[in-house]
């Protein structure tokens, strides 16, 4: 009977690959979603808060709303010294 002959150099990059498997596996787990999920949902909570924002009414443009700003009195030059 012969023995099984094992070259430990592959054997020692193999366990590594497996380790760094299980632990992007867990790291896929622990942080859930990927890139392109993350970027979707960036892109359609922008485009959210674009369409609200584009139906607010301007206090500035109604006439009639007290909260309207006021004209702040105009300023006068300030004298220069000589």
């Amino acid at each position: 009977m012969t023995a099984e002959i094992i070259n430990l150099r592959q054997v020692r990059k193999q366990r590594e690959r497996e380790a760094r498997a299980a632990e992007a596996a867990e790291n896929r787990a622990r942080f859930g979603r990927t890139r392109g999920e993350r970027e979707r949902d960036e892109l359609s909570e922008a485009r959210k808060k674009l369409l609200l924002d584009s139906h607010q009414l301007d206090p500035a443009a109604d006439p009639a709303s007290d909260n309207a700003p006021a004209d702040p009195a105009p300023k006068s030059p300030s004298p220069k010294a000589p």
